[in-house]
Parts: structure tokens; sequence; C-alpha cells
């Protein structure tokens, strides 16, 4: 395992059509948007899709969500106390700390999303938490442009149970963005890598789930094809620290619409500006 010596900007260009990314639980579940009218996708939301590309390619998910569980532990609780090594460690937190060192270098090696996105294992009573930062932080995912909401009314007309009568119909509402041109970007730290184990070969595997974010994603929320990795772009410093800020780093991806009512990906003009000594790689969705 080869450790990462190279911080790592990053970049994703994603399309939407007649979807919904990302719904808001406390609005009625409609996509969500910020005050500016510009559609959002949470940091949660994509780090729950890369989890699951993850897990798709074999490795060892802590926080699978309930629908995707593969290894039949209904809980965090129990997955963690299934790997024995980590449970006996967390038994032997000391003063010194080199139980809970222990611990956290168990977690990491066990599980790829702890290693990469840090985890906070909770303990009951007066045992103190476990706490890991891990290197790849994600940023919300924001439209381009303001996103067009459509909503629909539905009706159920099944029966849940049997019955001498039919029983009413249910009323609904589905909603969906028209079309929307979504960015989002990350960062990988050299520094909290070396300090989780993420190494260049964990950096390949979170790259090639960006590239492939939503295979295996389809719900009637978000119909296969709906929803489209359109670039990925990714940027390798010569060392550790970076050359450069992210904050400048991303600043050099510029998506600006070509026409008054864009629908599609191609509406748009999307430049990349070059800084000296940094690798900018350009890459399409699957």
């Amino acid at each position: 395992m080869t450790t990462l010596e190279n911080k790592i900007d990053f970049a994703v260009v994603v399309s939407v059509k007649n979807a919904n990314p990302n719904g808001d639980p406390l609005n009625g579940n409609r996509p969500r948007e910020n005050y500016d009218g510009l559609g959002e996708i949470s940091d949660v939301c994509i780090k729950r899709k890369i989890r699951n590309r993850l897990q798709d390619a074999g490795q060892n998910i802590f926080v699978q969500s309930d629908d995707r569980g593969a290894d039949g532990y209904k809980s965090l609780k129990d997955r963690a106390d299934a790997c024995k090594e980590f449970a006996e460690a967390t038994k032997k937190k000391d003063k010194d700390g080199s139980g809970r060192e222990a611990a956290e270098k168990i977690a990491c090696k066990q599980w790829i999303d702890v290693r990469s996105f840090g985890q906070v294992f909770a303990f009951k009573g007066d045992d103190a938490s476990i706490g890991i930062r891990g290197p790849v932080s994600i940023h919300p995912a924001f439209s381009v442009d303001t996103v067009d909401i459509s909503s629909i009314q539905i009706t159920k007309s099944v029966n849940s149970v049997t019955g001498p009568k039919k029983s009413s119909d249910t009323m609904g509402m589905k909603h969906r963005v028209d079309f929307g041109l979504y960015v989002f970007y990350g960062s990988i730290n050299c520094q909290l890598a070396e300090k989780t184990g993420f190494s260049k070969d964990d950096a390949v595997l979170i790259k090639e789930a960006l590239r492939t974010l939503f295979e295996n994603d389809g719900s009637s929320a978000r119909p296969e094809g709906s929803m489209e990795v359109c670039k990925l772009i990714w940027w390798e410093h010569n060392c550790k620290n970076g050359q450069y800020s992210s904050a400048k780093v991303h600043r050099c991806l510029h998506v600006v619409p070509k026409t008054d009512n864009p629908k599609s990906f191609t509406d748009y003009e999307m430049t990349v500006d070059s800084l000296d000594g940094l690798k900018a790689e350009i890459i399409d969705g699957l």
C-alpha cells in the first residue's frame, strides 16, 4: 500500500433531467434549493453514493444504508462489535490514549469509508467517543443556473390489506427537476491521509467512484439515465501541501451557459484554467 504523497483536488459536473436528485424531507421531499433558486445536493447525499460505489467495488463499508446492507448487521454498533480487534481495543481505552490510538488504526484499516471520510464512534456512559478525521472532503453540489421544479399529483389505488371493500385512494405529490447542471468540489489532504492510512490505491477507488457515481443508483425518484456525471476534473499537486490552495484550484473551473434556456450539458461551455506546475486531468463520466 503506497502512501499518498500528492494533494488532490477534484470537481464533478453532473446533469439532472426529470429527476429528484436530493429531496428535502422538511419540504415535502421537494428537490433542494438555496435562497437564490439554485438546486442543491447535500454533501451527505454525495458521500452516500460514493460509499455505495465503493461497496459495489467490493470494499468494506462501515456506514451502509439499510437497503444495501451486505453483512447482515442491523446497526453501526453491531457492525463495530463484530470486528473483534476493534471491540477489544475500545475496551482498553486508557488515560495515555494508547487504546484509543489502536482502535482508530483498526477502524481505518477495516473500513475504507472511515479512512476516507472519518467517523465518530460514540459510546454510552462515561466512555469518551472516538473521533476520526478523514482526508476526503466533499462540498455540496449547486446548479449553475436556477432550476425549474415540476410537481404532479399521484394516487395509489391498491388495497394494502384484504378487506370487504376497496380502500380509498391515497393522494400524494411527486416532484422533479426538469433540467439542471450541478457542480461539486472536493479535495484529499495528505496529512490526514497519513493518519488514517488512506493510500494512492484508495484515491484511485474514490476517483472511479466519482466517475461512475450514478451506476446502480436508479429509483422512482431518479430513473436510470436521468442523472449523469458529465465530467470529472482531477487535479494532482506535486507535493503534500499542494502548490495552490483548494479554493484557487476550484476557481479554475468555469461552466457557462451558451443559450438562454439550456436543456443539456452541450448547451454549456466548460473551460479549465491552467496553473503552473499543476496537473489537471479531465475525464468523461461513465
